[in-house]
């Protein structure tokens, strides 16, 4: 994909696809849940559509359809002990969300399974997801005992317990959630500061006897339960997503993009509090509820004069995947952007520190990897490059981005730009709507 800078602003509507994290848990909590799901609104990502894979696979009838309201997947539900045992194994593809998720369920089913995917994700943690199922009976380890993928998981006797966290990760915290549904007692997770909540919301809506954590508490915790129970879920649009369409109207000349229906819950809305810290102009219309989630239209228009900020601390879990996106604004911005407490960013699809700081730097930025982060000093005019995305879809979207204000007549060349496939499909599309 080649792009080149913007030669007129921005302007327009865009409905962004659904949540990402939302996505896969409909259709996970609908599989072991009794009766009938409905998904509006559903991501139909490679990564989600990996989470739909597997669960065909245990024998869950999951059917696409489409009526007066719009498309929606329909997924009939086996309840909690109702999955079969697989006849190959079950391929997750590149989501590390389907892997450590699904983990949580497969503790407590009565077969055993074995959990594979791609390239990326075989070199993705997995030490975060076998030690605390572990050590709450589960049967589950890395077939090559290299902490990473396949793993093998089979039905262990499930006990409740506490697990203290070291890093604040939904999806380990939702693992082990999930496998405290089948335990014999209530299980507590205590995390260092608060993750996203997507999980302890939808498990509630679900009938799960659930408890979230808070800001001063980021303890959850779960009971037992003997049935989850189908119901009407209506996936929000994923502020991941729509963080691109921010960013590219606070650093585009004369841009005003109003995005719509983009879900704002506050362990998720982190991308909208440092960009205002830096001075951008994002006005919150139409605020209210979709199953649980916080949501609302988000306008946001050019801000000239954007102030570098400090980024660390609590704020990291709410903001983690938008990093490489904030340091392009950055870049852009005026003074230094301080980012620590981000290490989680090594581990993600690609190291993405040292990949946004190289790529930044190609373009003439002025940016500086640390071990935890890296330090961006804006101002500097950005120009053609060759973008390496390492086939990581935010690396991909964050630098067309960052090719709208390139100062060179020669395009910028995003590699493999096919990888937005992972979580945004249309996102060229949407970008081609708003410059035209």
């Amino acid at each position: 994909m080649k792009i080149t800078h913007a030669m007129n602003p921005l302007k327009g509507e865009i409905k962004v696809p659904g949540d990402k994290s939302i996505s896969h848990r409909s259709i996970m909590f609908g599989a072991i849940a009794e009766g009938d799901t409905v998904v509006r609104g559903f991501l139909k990502s490679a990564d989600c559509i990996s989470t739909i894979n597997c669960f065909r696979k245990m024998g869950v009838e999951i059917e696409e359809g489409h009526d007066a309201a719009g498309d929606y997947i329909l997924v009939h539900g086996k309840g909690l002990h109702g999955l079969k045992k697989p006849e190959s194994e079950l391929d997750c593809g590149n989501s590390g969300t389907t892997t450590r998720l699904i983990a949580g369920i497969l503790a407590g089913q009565d077969f055993e399974t074995r959990l594979t995917g791609d390239s990326s994700l075989s070199k993705r943690p997995m030490k975060r997801v076998i030690e605390p199922l572990s050590s709450l009976g589960a049967s589950i380890r890395s077939e090559n005992n290299n902490d990473r993928l396949p793993l093998i998981i089979s039905r262990g006797e499930l006990k409740g317990g506490e697990i203290r966290t070291s890093v604040a990760s939904a999806q380990v915290k939702s693992a082990i959630l999930l496998s405290g549904l089948y335990a014999d007692a209530e299980t507590r997770v205590i995390e260092p500061v608060l993750s996203r909540n997507h999980t302890e919301l939808m498990l509630s809506a679900f009938g799960a006897d659930i408890v979230s954590g808070t800001v001063d508490k980021p303890v959850s915790l779960i009971r037992p339960s003997e049935r989850l129970t189908g119901l009407s879920v209506t996936v929000p649009g994923d502020i991941s997503s729509a963080a691109y369409f921010m960013g590219a109207a606070l650093i585009v000349p004369g841009s005003e993009i109003l995005l719509k229906n983009v879900d704002i819950n506050p362990t998720r809305d982190g991308i909208l509090r440092v960009f205002r810290d830096m001075g951008g102009n994002i006005t919150i219309e139409n605020e209210r509820y979709e199953t649980g989630e916080k949501c609302a239209d988000i306008l946001v228009k050019y801000t000239p004069g954007l102030k570098g900020t400090g980024i660390s601390g609590d704020i990291i879990p709410a903001l983690i995947d938008e990093i490489p996106l904030i340091a392009v604004v950055a870049a852009a911005a005026e003074g230094d952007t301080v980012i620590k407490d981000a290490a989680e960013l090594k581990v993600k699809e690609s190291d993405r520190i040292s990949l946004t700081v190289d790529n930044l730097n190609a373009m003439g930025a002025d940016a500086e990897a640390k071990e935890d982060g890296m330090v961006i000093h804006g101002g500097k005019n950005l120009h053609h490059a060759v973008i390496d995305t390492a086939k990581d879809h935010r690396i991909a979207m964050s630098f067309s981005i960052a090719a709208l204000i390139s100062r060179s007549v020669q395009p910028v060349e995003i590699k493999d730009s096919a990888c937005v496939g992972i979580s945004y499909p249309e996102f060229y599309k949407d970008l081609d709507s708003l410059m035209r």
